[in-house]
């Protein structure tokens, strides 16, 4: 019995197909992929920002201290929703990475993992992060709902939400770092 070229074609191609799908292999592929296509997030018309109606929204850390959002009143306040095992997600946490590297004195960061704590922490040990991560003990603020990970919000000292960026972004572009400087003298 003789196999056609189309069949070997076709044999490669679910191969590799399954490789991309269910291996690690395919994992780190859909994260070069993701970095590949990553674009700037848009920042929210003025008249369009909604506020933050409900701030009482409980947060524990990755090491143990429990924080209240509303304590973050009059801050420039970062909030992204990951998790460990969405390729997105890991896509754009170097740009993160360095943006908290460099405002994190500044700027509030809340990393929220909707992931196993012992997940994050071999993830954060494994890469040589240490940016804050977060679980939610509450319910979020619905202005911050999201269905979707990794979805990121950039809140402003009065609460209002400039940016609403569901899906993979560049988080350490100029753009970013331009409206951050803008916030934080405001």
């Amino acid at each position: 019995m003789t196999i056609s070229k189309k069949t070997v074609s076709n044999l490669i191609f679910v191969a590799i197909l399954c490789i991309l799908l269910f291996t690690p292999l395919g994992f780190k592929v859909k994260i070069l992929v993701n970095r590949l296509f990553v674009f700037n997030p848009s920042e929210i018309k003025l008249s369009d920002q909604e506020s933050i109606t409900d701030n009482n929204w409980l947060l524990v850390s990755q090491k143990g201290s429990q924080v209240n959002f509303k304590s973050l009143k009059g801050r420039v306040v970062v909030v992204n929703f990951w998790a460990t095992w969405c390729p997105p997600c890991i896509a754009e946490i170097p740009d993160f990475n360095d943006l908290y590297i460099d405002y994190g004195d500044k700027v509030c960061f809340l990393f929220v993992a909707n992931d196993e704590k012992e997940s994050v922490a071999s993830f954060l040990s494994k890469e040589n992060y240490d940016f804050p991560v977060y679980y939610k003990k509450s319910k979020e603020p619905k202005e911050l709902f999201s269905k979707s990970i990794p979805t990121t919000f950039i809140i402003d000292k009065e609460g209002k939400i400039v940016i609403s960026e569901k899906g993979v972004a560049n988080w350490n572009g100029t753009k970013t770092r331009n409206l951050l400087d803008k916030l934080l003298i405001k």
